[in-house]
């Protein structure tokens, strides 16, 4: 029976009993994954795990239908893409590369572990979007093989209140911040609105201040206002340092 449906206790129960064997074998009527199932169902939840080293997914849970329109059995990284809203593609590509940028520091140091989650819009089976958190476990393993294995949950935020100043993101290796969504852990990430972003990497493209006015049909003095008010939220001295940031962090 589930007592907590916001602990991910199962999640880690799943990862320390199928880790060892590569998660081969993963028996859909073992007790503890019709348990995980039903705590899903009632999280609106699905997760898939997998090698980042040979670049497999090894299982994939039920509800992906419902999310984002793929059966489980068909679920490749592929569909993630072609799911993603055109909005959200960039972002998403830029989770996936650093994704596997700390897979490749994990193996080359040969421990740890690291989280990165972000959200994304992604088309579910009616056609529509619906905001869909992803939350990425990454740990390095010898056994059965050296590896570094992913475990990532996707959970459907559609209902929970919109940061309107920017999007969750969060990369380290706390592993508090993985845990079930709620509006503080949403509120970590980007705290740019798209308007700002937009102007941020027009700046990284060589744009100056009045180049930007222009395409983006504004004043020079609305332009220079966001800048003043990126470094403002930033903290940065300058916007090529935020520029450098952003970039180490996998967010342009």
């Amino acid at each position: 029976m589930i007592n907590d449906l916001r602990s991910y206790d199962l999640f880690f129960k799943f990862i320390k009993t199928y880790s060892p064997v590569g998660f081969n074998g993963i028996d859909p009527a073992d007790p503890l994954m019709i348990e995980l199932e039903e705590y899903m169902e009632k999280n609106n939840q699905f997760f898939i795990v997998g090698d980042i080293v040979q670049m497999q997914i090894q299982y994939t849970s039920k509800r992906s239908a419902q999310l984002i329109g793929v059966e489980p059995s068909e679920l490749t990284p592929y569909h993630f893409f072609e799911a993603t809203h055109p909005d959200d593609i960039q972002r998403h590509g830029l989770a996936r590369t650093k994704i596997f940028s700390l897979s490749k520091d994990l193996y080359i140091k040969e421990k740890g572990e690291l989280f990165l989650s972000t959200s994304l819009k992604m088309r579910n089976s009616t056609g529509g979007y619906k905001n869909i958190l992803f939350q990425c476990y990454m740990f390095f393993v010898t056994v059965p093989c050296k590896t570094v294995h992913y475990f990532q949950v996707h959970t459907d935020i559609e209902s929970f209140k919109r940061n309107k100043n920017g999007n969750h993101y969060y990369v380290g290796n706390e592993s508090l911040n993985f845990r079930y969504p709620d509006d503080k852990l949403l509120s970590v990430g980007v705290n740019f609105s798209d308007r700002e972003f937009e102007i941020i990497r027009m700046i990284e493209t060589g744009l100056n201040s009045k180049q930007i006015a222009s395409k983006l049909f504004l004043s020079l003095h609305t332009v220079n206002t966001h800048r003043s008010n990126i470094l403002q939220k930033a903290g940065k001295a300058s916007i090529p340092e935020l520029i450098y940031h952003l970039k180490e962090s996998g967010l342009l």
